[in-house]
């Protein structure tokens, strides 16, 4: 497994490659983003962990840039940047997981084979059935499109893997967890806001200029993606 390692600080990068390469991964070090995305499109990696404080472009900015080109490449931030509407930032520009320094080396570890796990469990496009529809909203998931009613709703990253998600199991409850797990992963902290914050985004964008409502929420047990109350 090849990981490649945005990272300014040589003393961070020189822990990360220390720790890494001990856990058997092929690991590869950039000090800015820029030269980052000709290390990606030369080598090929498996993973990219990136800092979002950088030199040039930020990490937040090359995520972005990757997920257009290769939506399926994990990304993990690594950072000092910890507010919930930083972490927000992150996940909206695509990232897979994100960590806030100073950091357990332990936990990292933990989240890079979380986050290969996911990878390695999901259909490959050729598998996947392309269009998911329910009633008058229909998503093309090749081209990360959304229509309803024939109006493209343009969405983030983040909040179009969680409408496939809530979309793919309609007319069901969903708990908060059961959506963590598998919008976020299973390391998310269900003890924060983000699951709501996303949910109003979604509500927002897919339910507000309707009058048939298809997200709802069930207080004290989670959500449901219906047309049926």
């Amino acid at each position: 497994m090849k990981i490649l390692i945005i990272e300014d600080n040589a003393r961070v990068s020189s822990l990360l490659k220390r720790g890494l390469e001990s856990q058997g991964y092929q690991i590869y070090i950039s000090e800015d983003a820029e030269d980052a995305l000709i290390m990606t499109a030369r080598l090929g990696f498996d993973l990219i962990i990136t800092d979002i404080m950088l030199p040039q472009m930020s990490g937040t900015e090359f995520c972005k840039m990757i997920k257009n080109k290769q939506p399926d490449l994990p990304i993990i931030m690594l950072t000092a940047l910890g507010t919930i509407d930083e972490k927000i930032e992150g996940f909206d520009a695509g990232a897979d997981d994100y960590m806030v320094k100073p950091f357990e080396i332990r936990e990292l570890y933990a989240r890079i084979k979380a986050v290969l796990l996911r990878k390695s469990s999901l259909p490959k496009h050729s598998d996947t059935k392309d269009i998911l529809q329910y009633h008058h909203l229909v998503i093309h998931q090749n081209t990360n499109r959304v229509f309803r009613d024939g109006k493209e709703i343009i969405l983030t990253p983040k909040e179009f893997k969680l409408l496939v998600f809530l979309m793919s199991h309609s007319d069901r409850i969903l708990t908060r967890e059961e959506i963590a797990e598998n919008v976020w992963g299973n390391h998310f902290d269900t003890g924060t806001n983000y699951i709501d914050v996303y949910i109003a985004y979604l509500r927002k964008k897919i339910d507000r200029d309707f009058d048939e409502k298809l997200i709802h929420t069930k207080p004290g047990v989670g959500f449901i993606f219906t047309r049926n109350l």
